[in-house]
């Protein structure tokens, strides 16, 4: 593939849970920000391990567990060269990016311990009375509730970089927040509530600039715009396998080494000790130390297959192909009567949120199942940017690379009908 996308009988092929009919009605799958669909070829590399090398990894001479851990960290290397790393990165497997969140926030607040130290040997919190954590209006909820959680748990001060009337964040208003006491700053590459895509290149160098580790979820950007690590003043990346087309409950956090050494982990146990006595233990190296107890390991598999699909059908063309998808949705529903889109100028998305006066999301979501057009309504796990933007949860499309035009032509008229059912 390499340049352009699959025909649409080699997408069916590919994915062939949208070759089904929904209520009647052949599937229109636009729910790809909650969760992409997996295609066959991620399917095929999780089955060949399951059928072939199942077995724990690390702890065992026996050939299953040799191959196990061969795939396990061939499947890191894989990944952290997708996210463009360098030799000075490392990429700890998660359950998700949630999980990585949490992991770098409760990490950051809590004493770290070098790695093979033992008692005595902790370093002190990163995170302090006194300290300031900023993130910002545009985050999803776990991006901001462990950071809620850290700052009361060290006394530190939690701040937000708020967004303008058009979900916008600006470089001035984050210049006017960072201080001496900014000791983290974390930000989305794209909101999953508004579809929004900050300039988080330029708010990362600022922060990273002004002395404070810096955090980005990338949830939402890793199946297209991919951010390149290397290329980035950013310590902690968090993503999920399950929206680049890859399973559900895994992903990874990936950061400087020296930024993951100052986490203390939060699973203790097995995998992730040098020695253990019955009163001290010493913990193994980034990212082993992250990473306690026995891993998905299939998971892990699947999610450097979906990186290959990705790659294999090529960045720029999925990246041309979702944003053309979405300005296509922006015009079409911006055109309905009363109906308002968030972000509407914003073109480096593949998300179209949006709201119709008089007429709840659920409702209009219901409308669009009965003709198989599958959305997300609510509060799309950000609610304080949506009662900023528009005091109302909000009815989302999200774009992939199997979705077509005609699919967004189904959306906009099926939004059109519940307008002239509902009200």
């Amino acid at each position: 593939m390499g340049d352009r996308l699959p025909s649409g009988d080699a997408m069916t092929s590919a994915f062939p849970v949208l070759a089904q009919e929904v209520n009647g009605h052949a599937l229109a799958y636009l729910d790809n920000g909650a969760t992409t669909q997996m295609p066959v070829q991620v399917m095929d590399a999780m089955r060949r391990f399951d059928t072939h090398s199942r077995a724990n990894i690390h702890r065992g001479v026996h050939t299953l567990s040799q191959r196990a851990t061969d795939a396990y960290e061939a499947a890191r290397a894989r990944l952290l060269a997708y996210v463009g790393g360098s030799a000075d990165h490392e990429l700890a497997f998660t359950s998700g990016t949630t999980e990585s969140l949490n992991l770098v926030a409760q990490g950051l607040a809590l004493p770290a311990m070098p790695s093979g130290g033992g008692e005595g040997a902790l370093l002190s919190p990163w995170i302090r009375a006194g300290d300031e954590i900023i993130t910002t209006g545009l985050e999803h909820h776990a991006n901001l509730v462990p950071w809620q959680l850290a700052a009361r748990r060290s006394g530190a001060r939690l701040r937000v970089l708020q967004p303008d009337a058009e979900g916008r964040l600006s470089t001035q208003a984050l210049a006017e927040l960072l201080s001496p006491r900014t000791r983290v700053f974390a930000v989305t590459a794209c909101a999953n509530g508004s579809g929004e895509r900050p300039p988080y290149e330029e708010l990362l160098a600022m922060a990273k600039q002004a002395g404070a580790l810096t955090v980005l979820d990338a949830a939402q950007a890793v199946a297209h715009e991919v951010p390149v690590l290397s290329a980035l003043p950013c310590d902690f990346m968090a993503f999920s396998g399950h929206k680049m087309y890859g399973p559900m409950g895994i992903g990874a956090l990936v950061g400087r080494r020296e930024a993951l050494a100052r986490l203390a982990p939060l699973r203790m146990g097995g995998d992730m000790v040098e020695w253990v006595s019955e009163t001290d233990a010493g913990f193994a190296p980034v990212p082993q130390c992250l990473e306690g107890g026995t891993p998905n390991v299939c998971g892990a598999v699947g999610l450097a297959a979906a990186a290959d699909f990705i790659d294999g059908v090529g960045r720029e063309a999925i990246s041309a192909h979702v944003e053309a998808l979405r300005e296509h949705a922006v015009a079409g529903l911006s055109a309905l009567p009363g109906v308002r889109v968030l972000s509407p100028e914003n073109r480096r998305t593949a998300i179209a949120s949006f709201i119709a006066e008089d007429v709840h999301p659920h409702d209009i979501g219901t409308v669009l199942d009965e003709r198989g057009v599958a959305v997300r309504t609510g509060w799309h796990c950000a609610q304080p940017l949506l009662e900023r933007l528009c005091q109302s949860p909000t009815t989302r499309a999200s774009f992939a690379l199997y979705n077509t035009h005609a699919e967004v032509e189904r959306l906009v008229q099926g939004v059109a009908a519940a307008l002239d059912m509902l009200r």
